[in-house]
């Protein structure tokens, strides 16, 4: 079996304005550095977009309708609508924001099939940050907690795990996670930063959060302790039936948005050792959706060999 890899031009549609570091030229990086010869074998898929009562697993009702509708009216009709500071939609944003949900759970589908041994998500917007009620941070649907939750309703994987590490705690899985005890999340990222959440003491309503924090810059040995002494153990006694991956390469020590110093074979370890326990715990079922990542160069080599990493390469 080979990894899968899921995208769509339609993520390049959703447009920010300029200087906004979430632009389209991360994906076409991704994407460039994912053409080249280590990665022709790799499974190529057109993502199709989440229906609506998909993301209302994630979500409520009331944010998905607004999303789809009054907010994506508003963004047709000014350009840009902002959310908030932060986050902006534009006449393409809805339609993204659907297909980036959508990679996950078609991802899903191959892996449950045995078609794939194992799929990345290339797509944009990015989801950690959107909470079930709100749109924050860059991001409007909470990608990896789509797939996850489709992953339980849809092939009956009962306990599904999301490790995360994406510089910025993402406090919207957390937010999904926190009350649902087989829905396990973990996060590695920098403290204090934002979104101001993801202290240690932040544990779920059955210790299904972990919670690591890493003080401005920690290094790859900082990172690789904080998954060997506290995530996999934890992952490893929760028993997942499912893994996903929210992959943020925004801790990079080049990127210009916070102050970690990985580089992108510190983001190959996490992603080996993080297959090897899944083979070890759920028939290797891993999904990985593209989180953060702003230095263009970076974010394309780290991907790479984060991707390099899902196919088995050392």
């Amino acid at each position: 079996m080979t990894t899968a890899l899921f995208s769509s031009p339609a993520c390049l549609a959703h447009a920010t304005p300029p200087g906004h570091p979430e632009s389209p030229d991360r994906l076409r990086a991704v994407l460039r550095a994912l053409e080249t010869e280590p990665f022709q074998y790799l499974m190529r898929v057109e993502a199709e977009p989440a229906l609506p009562e998909a993301l209302a697993r994630a979500h409520t009702r009331e944010l998905v309708e607004a999303i789809l509708g009054p907010w994506s009216v508003r963004a047709r009709q000014e350009v840009y609508f902002p959310i908030d500071a932060d986050t902006v939609m534009s006449a393409g944003t809805a339609d993204a924001a659907r297909i980036a949900a959508g990679a996950v759970m078609g991802a899903v589908d191959l892996v449950a099939a045995g078609t794939a041994r194992n799929a990345f998500c290339a797509v944009r917007p990015p989801g950690h940050h959107a909470e079930r009620a709100r749109a924050m941070g860059f991001c409007f649907f909470n990608n990896v907690a789509v797939g996850a939750l489709y992953a339980r309703a849809v092939h009956g994987f009962q306990r599904v795990a999301v490790l995360d590490f994406d510089v910025h705690h993402g406090n919207g899985t957390q937010d999904i996670a926190a009350e649902d005890p087989d829905f396990f999340y973990a996060s590695t990222h920098q403290w204090p930063l934002y979104p101001g959440s993801g202290r240690a003491d932040e544990q779920g309503c059955a210790g299904n959060i972990v919670n690591v924090p890493l003080s401005p810059g920690s290094d790859g040995v900082a990172l690789r302790q904080a998954f060997s002494e506290k995530i996999f153990p934890a992952l490893r006694a929760f028993a997942p039936d499912f893994v996903f991956l929210s992959s943020g390469f925004d801790g990079h020590r080049a990127d210009p948005i916070a102050e970690l110093c990985f580089s992108e074979m510190d983001f190959a370890w996490v992603t080996r050792e993080t297959c090897v326990l899944a083979d070890a715990l759920c028939a290797g079922r891993v999904v990985s959706a593209l989180e953060g990542g702003y230095d263009l160069a970076a974010l394309a080599h780290s991907a790479a060999a984060h991707v390099e990493a899902l196919m088995g390469r050392p």
